[in-house]
């Protein structure tokens, strides 16, 4: 299994995604106590925080394409 890339931002190790390795489409997710941490690793200067229930709910909208562009 490949190692998932990192960046750490004012002492917070976010895992990069895969599709991130364009260059442009750069997003980090960091696990911290009870929030998830997402954050643009381009720009790094906002920080979206969900708890781990907002984050469950977020991932099975994506799961079921109740995000996909029309």
């Amino acid at each position: 299994m490949a190692k998932r890339a990192t960046i750490e931002v004012n002492g917070v190790v976010y895992r990069k995604s895969s599709w991130s390795d364009s260059g442009q489409l750069c997003v980090g997710v960091a696990f911290q106590n009870n929030e998830v941490l997402v954050i643009n690793t381009n720009t790094q200067d906002a920080v979206l925080r969900f708890t781990k229930e907002e984050w469950r709910a977020f991932l099975a909208g994506v799961k079921a394409n109740e995000f996909d562009a029309e």
